[in-house]
């Protein structure tokens, strides 16, 4: 996020502002995480800090974090970015570091795996990507980079998922491919 005091803190507006973003998507959308209640998912966020960061930079890049559930071990609450489209200002990445370096010509701005570390969440894998898509119709004009096995990445290719003609699809591509309509969603526990 724009502005922030250091690399992993908010300033009290922020946090504020981010805090009543995710509880006003909190509400408009309780399929999402039916039995769980804002004011502990609240709580848990005042009191991780970097977490709530993590979530900032979820939210300014366009993926519309929210919770999706609890962790019954840990407790943690799990947070994936619930854009209609791929988020818009993660889009024109190749898959990661490998990737990128291999490409010697018109080479992207940045990978997947990258910019994701660098926002503290995790690629969503194939399992949650599936997860995600029974609350709604996401990427369905997009698509998004996923989680790839190391039995794949290592024959040079990596994975994504989209939504067409009513279902959800798996796909496989070469890693150092990047498409402006190919993006990733990320998820964070907190």
């Amino acid at each position: 996020m724009k502005g922030a005091k250091t690399k992993k803190e908010l300033s009290r507006k922020q946090r504020d502002e981010l805090l009543g973003t995710l509880q006003a998507r909190f509400e408009k959308h309780p399929r999402r995480h039916a039995g769980l209640d804002w004011a502990g998912v609240k709580a848990r966020l005042e009191a991780k800090a970097d977490k709530l960061w993590s979530l900032g930079e979820m939210e300014s890049t366009g993926g519309e974090p929210d919770v999706l559930g609890q962790d019954p071990k840990t407790g943690e609450f799990i947070f994936f970015d619930c854009s209609p489209q791929s988020p818009e200002r993660r889009t024109s990445l190749c898959y990661d570091r490998e990737a990128l370096d291999s490409r010697k010509n018109f080479k992207p701005k940045n990978s997947a795996r990258d910019l994701a570390e660098g926002m503290g969440i995790e690629l969503l894998t194939e399992e949650q990507y599936h997860e995600l898509q029974k609350l709604g119709e996401f990427d369905t004009k997009s698509s998004s980079w996923l989680k790839t096995s190391t039995e794949i990445r290592k024959l040079g290719g990596a994975i994504f998922g989209d939504r067409r003609f009513g279902r959800v699809f798996i796909y496989h591509n070469g890693a150092e491919s990047y498409y402006s309509g190919r993006g990733f969603r990320g998820s964070l526990r907190v």
